[in-house]
């Protein structure tokens, strides 16, 4: 330890008393020449002279002639120092030096891990913001290429020959592509499409990246990353990281961040494919329930509407369908019928009658036979759910239309004549699905040109609403609009019952709602 020189005060010896102190202790005079140093000074600044100026570390000099009353920090020897300044009598200053290093290593890695769990949660609420698979696929190329690299590649599983890639460039541009290339062709790609864990990239020469994978522009590739993208239960694909030659590899820490990512990213995905796969197949199967766009068959009209319970909804358990004639049936063959339930379950029961109906299609000729096939079905088909059905069987007999009509349990049909009487066609029988044996009565009807018969379900009838909104339509109401559709084409006559049911329901709930009706035409 270096002796205090002549005449120092008594504050500076105070001041020094830390001497043997851990930290280093630097003492200056007022010129700022170095009057101290104890121990671990000395091994710190080796170059430092009693009596000569403090020139080095530079950040302490200059902070020694400035007027400041703060502390002040700075690198030295590849560690990091706080100086805090202790002023004393005489225009001296004790310098005491704390090595800050540690300290600012936790709280960079503090930080970043912050920035990271941030990063983390924001490319979370982003990735689950859609469902469309192709969209998601474009976020996970978007985020990774801002944050983690200087491009991006998300590559999908094979559907076929041909890999589905989203690319992100070091500009932001994204790309779809389709690459013919085999996975094989990049290191660890195949791997990471089949889940397995990660290649190191330290492992892979980037040299060896095939054309197809390093956007336009980019140049040489210093750095390459393949991580998989993680699904449920299934590989939702492989996420690929490109940086320039210029930039440091990848480390070993952001790799294994790139892997956090990789599996929020994969989730995403996984969950947008299993929409994708559940709305083609709920789509495909909406397509086949619903009802049939109908036209003039036989030289009669038809026409038919319908409404689900829940508006967002295209079907449920109300149905009407029109089977021209054939080998096996000579005549029309019409049938509309209400499913007990709502929703989804219905529909899945009314397609389950449709298909019964068409298959006995043979012996259309025979109504009652007919209903008895349908009810051994229905009844033979697990929990027991009930139905009403009405058929129509229809030809032309010169320009009149004739019509056997049979009821099952269903509401009967209007008959709309020409001078606007509305008749009931006299037709009942037992409902569908519930009873070993059934009973049904069948009437038989002529329209002459102009005059409509009208099937309906009882979702027209039961629909509540009017001023109060707890009135039912009612048969009568119905009744009475449809005196005023006499003449009318089929087209009308529906559009005229549907117009008036929805202004009687407006906003209120309400069951399945289907209308159809049979004209003869008044132009032969």
């Amino acid at each position: 330890m270096a002796v205090l020189p002549e005449g120092a005060g008594t504050d500076t010896a105070d001041a020094v008393g830390a001497a043997n102190a851990p930290y280093p202790v630097v003492v200056v005079d007022a010129a700022g020449r170095v009057v101290q140093l104890n121990d671990a000074a000395s091994a710190l600044l080796p170059a430092a002279r009693l009596h000569e100026p403090l020139s080095s570390p530079a950040w302490l000099a200059r902070a020694q002639h400035s007027e400041g009353p703060g502390d002040v920090n700075g690198a030295w020897g590849g560690r990091h120092f706080s100086a805090q300044r202790t002023r004393l009598a005489g225009g001296g200053t004790a310098w005491w030096l704390v090595d800050e290093t540690a300290y600012r290593s936790v709280a960079a890695e503090l930080a970043a891990e912050r920035e990271r769990t941030r990063f983390l949660a924001e490319a979370s609420s982003a990735l689950l913001s859609s469902l469309n698979l192709d969209r998601c696929m474009e976020v996970t190329a978007s985020l990774a290429a801002d944050h983690l690299a200087d491009a991006a590649l998300v590559v999908a599983p094979a559907g076929g020959r041909r890999l589905p890639v989203v690319v992100c460039d070091q500009d932001g541009r994204l790309a779809h592509v389709a690459v013919s290339g085999t996975p094989d062709s990049v290191p660890g790609l195949a791997e990471a499409l089949r889940g397995f864990p990660p290649v190191p990239s330290r492992w892979i020469d980037p040299a060896t990246a095939p054309d197809w994978l390093v956007p336009e522009g980019f140049g040489p590739v210093g750095s390459l990353v393949v991580t998989p993208l993680p699904g449920h239960g299934v590989p939702a694909g492989a996420l690929i990281l490109l940086r320039r030659a210029r930039q440091s590899a990848f480390s070993a820490s952001e790799e294994a961040f790139a892997g956090l990512f990789a599996a929020r990213a994969g989730a995403a995905l996984s969950a947008a494919r299993l929409y994708a796969e559940q709305n083609a197949v709920a789509d495909t199967l909406v397509q086949a329930l619903l009802p049939p766009t109908l036209h003039r068959v036989g030289g009669v009209e038809f026409a038919g509407g319908y409404r689900a319970s829940v508006d967002t909804d295209l079907i449920g358990g109300d149905f009407y369908d029109v089977h021209p004639p054939g080998e096996d049936c000579p005549e029309t063959l019409a049938v509309l019928g209400d499913v007990a339930g709502k929703g989804l379950e219905a529909a899945v029961l009314t397609g389950r009658i449709r298909n019964t109906l068409h298959a006995l299609l043979p012996m259309a000729d025979d109504h009652a036979r007919m209903l008895r096939r349908v009810n051994d079905a229905m009844r033979g088909a697990g929990p027991v759910r009930f139905a009403t059905l009405v058929l129509a069987s229809v030809r032309r007999e010169g320009r009149d239309v004739l019509l056997r009509l049979t009821s099952a349990g269903h509401p009967v049909p209007l008959i709309v004549r020409r001078d606007g009487r509305v008749e009931e066609a006299d037709t009942g029988g037992t409902l569908i699905g519930v009873l070993p044996a059934i009973e049904s009565r069948t009437a038989h009807v002529r329209l002459a040109p102009g005059e409509t018969c009208l099937l309906y379900t009882d979702g027209v009838t039961e629909a509540k609403g009017g001023p109060l909104g707890d009135s039912m339509f009612g048969e009568g109401r119905l009744q009475r609009a449809l005196a005023e559709c006499a003449g009318l084409p089929a087209e009308a006559v529906v559009e005229r019952v549907q117009m008036l049911t929805d202004e009687w329901i407006g906003d209120g709930r309400h069951d399945d709602i289907a209308v159809l009706a049979v004209t003869a035409p008044r132009a032969a």
